[in-house]
């Protein structure tokens, strides 16, 4: 069996930069086109302002941080669910 080689570096901003800066740009035209509707003041579109500004935190705990501002809270189950499915943001 030959000897074990550990994989070299990668350069994740060579991988990923194109990438996150596309969906940046489409954030940044849905804000736009949601604007111009006066839709802006949808709890959704609220919720991804919200995220947005967490960012900028210099904390390698942002995806987690992100993600759980589009969370419900709460610790006790509902007894019935108001509806099937899911709308992507904790309407609070």
């Amino acid at each position: 069996m030959p000897d074990w080689t550990p994989p070299t570096q990668v350069n994740l901003v060579d991988l990923g930069f194109m990438d996150s800066r596309s969906k940046l740009i489409d954030l940044a035209a849905f804000l736009d086109r949601v604007q111009r509707a006066g839709q802006e003041g949808d709890f959704r579109v609220q919720a991804l302002k919200n995220a947005i500004g967490l960012l900028s935190q210099d904390q390698p705990q942002r995806a987690r941080d992100v993600l759980l501002s589009f969370s419900d809270p709460s610790v006790e189950p509902v007894e019935k669910a108001a509806m099937q499915g899911a709308i992507g943001a904790y309407k609070g």
